[in-house]
C-alpha cells in the first residue's frame, strides 16, 4: 500500500451539492494531494476555487480519471450508471451520491458513523451514499438502535425544496415573490390562482404543503418514502426491519425535517435516549421544550450535525420514542457524507 496523500475527483463539481463539496473540502482536514474538478463539456474550463486554490474545470470522459485515486459523483443518476463504472475501471475508487448503487448488493451502502465498516466491501470499485432523507435520520436512529434495538420507523418527512434540485429552489423563490405582494385575502381559498408554475412539484408549494416527493412506485407510495425503507434497512443492516414512511414537500429553502415514532425491543426512557443522542457522533441534542428550544430548518441550515429535539417517550409503549429531527439536505444530507465517505477511503492510502 502507498503512502502518498491520494488524488480526488469532484465530478459534477459546479451543480449546487458539489459547490457544497468544494466548501466542505476547503474547510476540513486535507487528506488528498492533487484534486480535480470534473463536469459537463458545456462547464469545462470554469475556473473554481478550491483549498485557495483556483482550478480549472475538465470534461468528463474516460481520460478525466486516469491518475485519480477517489472520485466523488455528484451527477444525476443516469450518468452515474454510464460513468461510476468507467472511472472504477480506471482506477477509482468511486465515491457516488446518486440513487444509481444504492440498492445493488454489490455495492456498500455507507454512513460513517454508523456503518464505516462496509466502506471496505466494493467489489465493483463503488460505495453508494444515501438519500438525504434518510441521511437526515439514520445517524441519530444509528446511535439509538446501538443502544435499545430498533423494530419498527413510522416517518412522517417535510422535505425542503433544494431536495428537488436548482429548480426546486428557483421555482420556490419564484412562487414567494408572486404570493409576497398579494392580499392574503385574495389568495386565502386557492393559491393555484397566484402561483401559475409549480415547477418540479405537482401543487403550489409556497403558502402549501404537498403530500408528495419523488415519483409513484408500488401501491401508492412514493420513491422518497420507499428510499427511507430499503435505506434504513440496508445501512442497519436489517432487512427486516418495519419501516413506514409518508413524505412530504414543505415551502423551505434547505434542511428536510422529520418525525420519527420508533419502536424497540428494550424498554426506553426520554433520559436515557437524551443521553444517547448528546453523545453520539453527529448529533446536536437540541431539546427543553419548556423554553421552546427544538430543532427547525432555519436553525439548522449551514451546519453538519443532525439535529434532535422534541424527544419524548410514547404514552402507551415504554419501548417507544417519539423525536423530531433536521439536517442540512445539501450538506449531510449529500455533500459532507459523500466527503466523509471518501475520507475513509483515503485513509488506506497512508496506512
Amino acid at each position: 500500500m502507498t503512502s502518498k496523500l491520494p488524488s480526488l475527483a469532484v465530478v459534477g463539481a459546479t451543480g449546487a451539492v458539489g459547490t457544497v463539496m468544494l466548501d466542505i473540502l476547503s474547510k476540513r482536514h486535507n487528506v488528498y494531494g492533487e484534486i480535480r474538478l470534473i463536469a459537463s463539456a458545456r462547464s469545462a474550463g470554469k475556473k473554481l476555487t478550491c483549498r485557495g486554490e483556483e482550478l480549472t474545470v475538465v470534461a468528463l470522459s474516460p481520460e478525466a480519471f486516469d491518475g485519480i485515486d477517489i472520485a466523488m459523483f455528484d451527477v444525476p443518476d443516469e450518468i452515474s450508471a454510464e460513468w461510476a463504472p468507467v472511472a472504477a475501471s480506471r482506477g477509482a475508487v468511486v465515491v457516488d451520491n446518486s440513487g444509481a448503487f444504492r440498492m445493488d448488493p454489490e455495492v456498500p451502502l455507507v454512513v460513517p458513523e454508523v456503518n464505516p465498516g462496509a466502506a471496505k466491501q466494493r467489489p465493483k470499485g463503488i460505495i453508494s451514499n444515501p438519500n438525504c432523507t434518510t441521511l437526515s435520520m439514520i445517524v441519530a436512529m444509528g446511535a439509538l438502535n446501538q443502544k435499545f434495538k430498533l423494530k419498527e420507523l413510522v416517518v412522517s418527512s417535510y422535505q425542503a425544496a433544494s431536495g428537488a434540485g436548482q429548480s426546486g429552489i428557483d421555482t420556490l423563490r419564484a412562487q414567494i415573490s408572486a404570493v409576497a405582494g398579494t392580499n392574503a385575502g385574495d389568495i386565502a381559498g386557492d393559491s393555484r390562482a397566484i402561483i401559475k408554475d409549480n415547477g418540479p412539484f405537482p401543487a403550489p408549494l409556497a403558502l402549501n404543503v404537498v403530500p408528495w416527493a419523488g415519483s409513484l412506485k408500488e401501491e401508492g407510495y412514493s420513491s422518497e418514502e420507499l428510499k427511507v425503507r430499503n435505506e434504513s434497512r440496508k445501512i442497519l443492516d436489517m432487512p427486516g426491519l418495519k419501516v413506514s414512511a409518508t413524505c412530504v414537500r414543505v415551502p423551505v429553502l434547505t434542511t428536510h425535517s422529520l418525525a420519527v415514532h420508533a419502536i424497540f425491543e428494550n424498554k426506553v426512557s426520554r433520559a436515557e435516549a437524551q443521553d444517547v443522542l448528546r453523545n453520539a457522533a453527529g448529533v446536536q441534542l437540541h431539546d427543553d421544550p419548556e423554553n421552546y428550544i427544538f430543532p427547525t430548518p432555519a436553525d439548522v441550515v449551514g451546519t453538519d450535525p443532525t439535529w434532535v429535539g422534541r424527544v419524548r417517550q410514547s404514552l402507551d409503549d415504554d419501548h417507544a420514542l417519539d423525536l423530531f429531527l433536521c439536517g442540512d439536505n445539501l450538506r449531510k444530507g449529500a455533500a459532507l457524507n459523500t466527503a466523509q465517505i471518501a475520507e475513509l477511503v483515503a485513509q488506506e492510502f497512508t496506512k
